[in-house]
């Protein structure tokens, strides 16, 4: 099936050079402008699409040509609105290893979506000019349409548009450089959350004024309009019995995939969320799904909770299937940081300083689990700072020729520092749904 949609990409040359500021920018002032707009993120990060989120007032979904593979234009489609803006990841032609492969000029071309870049001016003059040609015949058909230049004056970038001659690809404006106390802050994962920002609704307000100035706004939606139909085939899903899955959201949990979510509720799941940092107990459910976030942030609050940590050890003594990522992972461990953690798995988790593990990776399950049976392959992606003395055997995870073992698994628990996008392998996603599923009716039985 093939539909028109509007859409648009903004990436950039480079992680740093102010995609996401001028993303936000265009997306706010779309939204003042009265538009349905959908916002979308390329690559695993989760931290962008929470300020998405804030400014459309809706979720923000992930483009990812690794994770969801072959249904990553249905997942566009399905989360496609009058107009949808994607955000760029790292450079445009970042991919996989020295390859594009995976990255956003991959995905742009997967989903003939036009691309518009935002190139750093900091520092540079005619420069400019070089860079941007070379991102244009770096590959024959680059998809970009157009550029914006960032932290430039408005008489720097009047004199280069005047010089500016390639056809095909026009400049849309610029954003000269912003007063500290508009620009967004960040930690080791990224961004801070946008939740942290105080300020957010005045930030993304003033840099929308700021677009409607410098930018081409009207250009930019013309471009999006120009996209030619897409097809997108959504995949097949049976509709299963009803699976309540209790979701841990909050400051400390908040890294999930809202695909997930929904594919969680397509086959029969209904998603209820709960606090580990404010609520008592967890909520009657059939699963318990853990997602990463910050918890080393948050670990004297998770201590002092203790009721909410011995109802979670509770819910895993009554055989209830646990599903935990990174951050969750971390804190079913006995120690955080020292802290003490919910104890349901027996590892410290500690502060290793740098970089740990960062990037996609293949999940090939050693031994049937909650996630699928033996031999089944996910695909995943980590990205931590922190470690765990135990961080268990149940899989191995492949990231080009080198493998290491991964992963606490057993037929109602699957915990490890790794992210799983489910739409990765359905199977197992499927799995894992039926072995929650089997989990509700034994217990429903035995309490008849």
């Amino acid at each position: 099936m093939e539909n028109s949609f509007a859409r648009l990409m903004i990436s950039g040359t480079h992680s740093g050079c102010g995609k996401t500021t001028v993303f936000c920018a265009l997306l706010q002032a779309l939204k003042n402008r009265g538009r349905d707009v959908a916002a979308f993120k390329c690559g695993p990060d989760y931290i962008d699409p929470m300020f998405h989120a804030r400014i459309v007032g809706a979720p923000s979904s992930n483009l990812d040509s690794f994770l969801s593979g072959e249904w990553m234009p249905a997942l566009f489609a399905e989360s496609a609105r009058e107009i949808s803006l994607a955000e760029g990841a790292m450079g445009y032609y970042d991919g996989l290893g020295q390859s594009t492969r995976h990255s956003a000029f991959d995905v742009a071309s997967r989903l003939q979506m036009p691309a518009v870049l935002v190139v750093d001016g900091k520092g540079s003059s005619l420069s400019l000019l070089a860079a941007m040609q070379g991102f244009l015949r770096f590959r024959e058909e680059s998809g970009i349409r157009g550029f914006i230049l960032n932290r430039v004056s408005k008489s720097t970038y009047e004199g280069l548009k005047g010089l500016w001659k390639e056809e095909g690809a026009k400049l849309y404006g610029y954003f000269p450089p912003l007063p500290e106390k508009y620009l967004l802050k960040s930690r080791h994962l990224g961004l801070v959350t946008a939740g942290e920002v105080e300020n957010l609704r005045e930030m993304t307000q003033h840099l929308a004024r700021q677009a409607e100035q410098t930018l081409d706004v009207d250009g930019l939606i013309a471009l999006a309009h120009s996209a030619p139909a897409l097809k997108a085939a959504q995949p097949p899903l049976p509709k299963l019995g009803k699976v309540r899955f209790a979701v841990a959201r909050d400051e400390a949990f908040c890294f999930y995939y809202e695909d997930n979510f929904r594919l969680l509720q397509k086959l029969g799941g209904e998603i209820v969320f709960f606090s580990p940092l404010r609520d008592a107990q967890v909520p009657q459910a059939d699963c318990l799904y853990l997602g990463g976030g910050y918890p080393e942030l948050y670990a004297d609050a998770l201590e002092k909770n203790s009721s909410m940590r011995g109802s979670i050890r509770a819910a895993v003594q009554r055989g209830v299937p646990v599903f935990a990522e990174c951050g969750g992972f971390m804190y079913l461990n006995a120690l955080l940081d020292g802290r003490e953690m919910c104890g349901v798995l027996g590892g410290e988790c500690f502060d290793c300083g740098k970089l740990v593990r960062f990037g996609y990776c293949t999940l090939k399950l050693k031994r049937d689990c909650l996630l699928g049976p033996a031999g089944a392959e996910l695909r995943a992606h980590e990205f931590h700072y922190y470690d765990c003395t135990e961080n268990g055997s149940d899989a191995v995870a492949v990231r080009g020729g080198e493998s290491r073992l991964c992963l606490v698994a057993d037929e109602r628990l699957a915990a490890g520092f790794p992210h799983v996008h489910f739409y990765g392998n359905l199977a197992c996603a499927e799995h894992f749904y039926r072995a929650c599923l089997n989990f509700r009716e034994k217990r429903d039985a035995a309490q008849k």
